[in-house]
Parts: structure tokens; C-alpha cells; sequence
């Protein structure tokens, strides 16, 4: 069965990632301390093997440098401080390797879980704690239970491979009764290290068990239930109703940038009215004409209306119309299939500007072809391909 919330709500969807970073953020991240106990006493065994005999060594060293004394030494006032750092000394060098393993492993075994965290939020009280009927809740609840287990299993596997070891190096433990002192010492230490070794290596079953538990314990806690999954993508994405105003006012913004662009284009060539594209060309700095504003019905109304205060010429051609608003997007060169019909129409409006200002015969107006590939787009107009339409001056020149 799943968990519930405060409300009764079941907790039945998965963590959003919002939901565990915050979490997170308050130092909530799994944690197994049979995990770092084993890899804390494992590590320290293997580093006892590791270091122990240079470890008895250097402290042999200590012992004889405590309990040696020179005659001269004993009437010198500054013998006993000199001594006191060579121990010091010598100690520090003898447990400095150990020390240094066992703080490596402090350190980084529990970031192998969850990841180092360090959350001011996990160090205030909580006075919920302090809840006596929560503490005898928490005491006889299912993960006193669960914790009970997992000491009884130690108990248990630490207890079994103690016996082994004992049933296995017993004639090596009656032999330390006859031999020499020193060489006692030595295979006394060793036989410790490798007991020690083998002892805390038998845990590494108990935190196999343990890391999964903790893992799924933690999910568990960070569950949601369907509520809580819509109440917080309202939070991150805001209501439906706002994000829509929003998007109303970016395509305001957006067409408001694009009529500022209409009083610079060559050209404005429509559908007659359902569809609008306007074009620019600078041949100092542009290698084909671009697109410089588009629309259908009310934007496109609008786009002629701007050119028309603006006198910018407007030339029918509703398959070439079409083919532009579809095949190019904003301040994005024309297609290379339509240079040929845009540079007509181009010719012509520069011909028919220099005739009205300088006089001269009037141009003809062309008749901008679109390509094959571009039929598709003149045919959805409802218009055939071949001829623009009408036959008058472009307006606004």
C-alpha cells in the first residue's frame, strides 16, 4: 500500500527533480551507516596490514628513546624538552600514514551515497522531535524495527565469523605462548590484523542489504502524491491562463519589432490581402534579399497598411506570396529557388521608381514564375501558378 500525506492523499508518484534538490538543499540524501562503518573498518584493517609492521617499529623506537637515558642527559635542563619532541616526532611519523587513510576514508565514503552535502537547514532544531508520543512512535515503529534486524544480523554474522577464526587459528594462538618475546609481539600483531581484517570484511553483507534499503527508504520519504505533482509544475510553469498572457504579449512585442522593419523594405508583395512579405535587398551588404516581415490576414492587413503610410511599393503575386511567407522565416535570406521571381519583381519596382522620378517608358510588369518544388504552396492559395495577379502599377510608388 502506498504511503499518505497529512491530508490522506497516497503518495504514489515518483520525485521530481525540483522535489529532491530541495530536499537535498535541507540535508535529506541517503545515508547507510553500515556503509561507512565497513569501508571505515575495512580500510583500517588493510592499513594496519599495510603499515603495522613500520608502525611497531617506529613506536619501538619511542620506547627506547623514552627509556633510554644518557648519563649526561640527566644533569642537561633541556634534555627532557629536546626528547619530548623526538617522541613527538617519531609518533607522529609512525601513526601519520593511518591517520591519513582513515581520514580519506571518513571523508569520502559517505559522499559515495547521496554526495557530500552541507545544509545550515539540517542543523536547526526541530521541535517536532521533542514530541514524546512521536518518540515512542519512532522507537516502536517500523524502522526501530528494521534497525533491531540489522543489529542482530551483525550480532550474528560478526559472532559466526568470530568463531571461525578462533576454531581456524587456534594452534597459532597456543604457539604464541612459546615463543620469544619479540617474535610473540610481531605474530601476535599479525594474527590481530588478519582477525581484524576478516572481521570486518564479514559487514560487507550487512551493508550490501543495507545500501538498497536506504535508497528505496529514501525515495519512499520523497514521494508525491498527484496533487503535489500539479501544484508544483504550477509553481514552476505558472497557470495556464498566465502563461497564455504571456505568450500574447511575446507575439505583441514580436509583430511590434517586425511593422518597425516594414517602413525599410523594397517591397511588399501580397496575396492580394490574405498574405504579406516584405522584402529589403542591399547589395552593399546583403547577398540576396531577406525576408524582413510576414503575416496572414489581420498581420498582414497590417503589414500593408504600414507600407501603405510609408509608401512602400506593394506587388501582387499570390503563388509567390505564398511560397515566400512558407519557405523563409524572419530576417532569413529567400529560398535559392525563388532569386529568379523575387529578382523580377525586384528589376521592376527599381525600373518603375526611376521612370516616375527621372521620366521615361514605363517597364513592363513581369510575371514572376514559381518553381515546381514551390507548386504545392501556390496551389493551397487557390491560385494557379504562372501569372501574378492584375495587371496595374505596384501601389505606393
Amino acid at each position: 500500500m502506498a504511503e499518505e500525506n497529512e491530508n490522506g492523499q497516497e503518495k504514489t508518484e515518483q520525485p521530481t527533480p525540483k522535489r529532491q534538490q530541495e530536499a537535498k538543499e535541507k540535508g535529506q540524501v541517503p545515508r547507510s551507516r553500515e556503509l561507512n562503518t565497513t569501508v571505515i573498518m575495512v580500510l583500517g584493517a588493510a592499513g594496519l596490514l599495510l603499515f603495522g609492521g613500520y608502525m611497531y617499529g617506529q613506536l619501538s623506537h619511542v620506547f627506547d628513546l623514552a627509556f633510554t637515558v644518557h648519563r649526561d642527559d640527566i644533569f642537561d635542563p633541556e634534555a627532557p624538552v629536546r626528547y619530548f619532541r623526538q617522541a613527538v616526532g617519531m609518533g607522529l611519523s609512525a601513526v601519520g600514514p593511518f591517520a591519513v587513510l582513515m581520514l580519506l576514508a571518513a571523508l569520502v565514503t559517505p559522499a559515495a551515497l547521496g554526495g557530500w552535502t552541507f545544509s545550515g537547514k539540517a542543523l536547526q532544531p526541530k521541535f517536532s522531535k521533542m514530541n514524546p508520543v512521536k518518540g515512542l512512535g519512532r522507537m516502536f515503529g517500523p524502522k526501530a524495527a528494521i534497525e533491531l534486524v540489522k543489529a542482530l544480523a551483525k550480532v550474528a554474522v560478526v559472532g559466526g565469523v568470530s568463531a571461525a577464526l578462533v576454531y581456524t587459528l587456534q594452534d597459532d594462538i597456543r604457539q604464541l605462548a612459546r615463543e620469544p618475546l619479540d617474535t610473540g609481539l610481531l605474530h601476535g600483531a599479525e594474527l590481530f590484523f588478519w582477525a581484524f581484517f576478516a572481521l570486518a570484511s564479514a559487514l560487507i553483507l550487512v551493508a550490501l542489504v543495507d545500501i538498497p534499503y536506504q535508497l528505496w527508504d529514501h525515495n519512499k520519504k520523497l514521494k508525491m502524491t498527484r496533487q503535489e505533482v500539479k501544484d508544483e509544475m504550477k509553481q514552476t510553469e505558472g497557470k495556464p491562463e498566465v502563461k497564455n498572457k504571456v505568450r500574447e504579449l511575446q507575439q505583441q512585442i514580436a509583430q511590434s519589432r517586425m511593422m518597425e522593419n516594414v517602413p525599410k523594405a523594397d517591397v511588399v508583395i501580397t496575396n492580394p490581402t490574405h498574405f504579406a512579405v516584405a522584402l529589403r535587398y542591399d547589395q552593399a551588404t546583403m547577398s540576396a534579399p531577406r525576408v524582413v516581415a510576414k503575416g496572414v490576414g489581420e498581420i498582414a492587413l497590417n503589414i500593408r497598411r504600414v507600407a501603405g503610410e510609408h509608401r512602400i511599393p506593394m506587388f501582387e503575386a499570390p503563388p509567390l506570396a505564398r511560397a515566400l511567407y512558407h519557405t523563409t522565416e524572419l530576417n532569413q535570406e529567400v529560398s535559392a529557388g525563388l532569386y529568379l521571381a523575387v529578382a523580377q519583381v525586384l528589376a521592376y519596382i527599381y525600373q518603375l521608381r526611376h521612370a516616375r522620378r527621372h521620366g521615361g517608358e514605363r517597364p513592363q510588369r513581369p510575371r514572376p514564375q514559381v518553381p515546381r518544388e514551390f507548386m504545392h504552396y501556390a496551389r493551397s492559395a487557390g491560385w494557379q501558378t504562372g501569372n501574378g495577379s492584375g495587371d496595374g502599377s505596384p501601389s505606393g510608388i
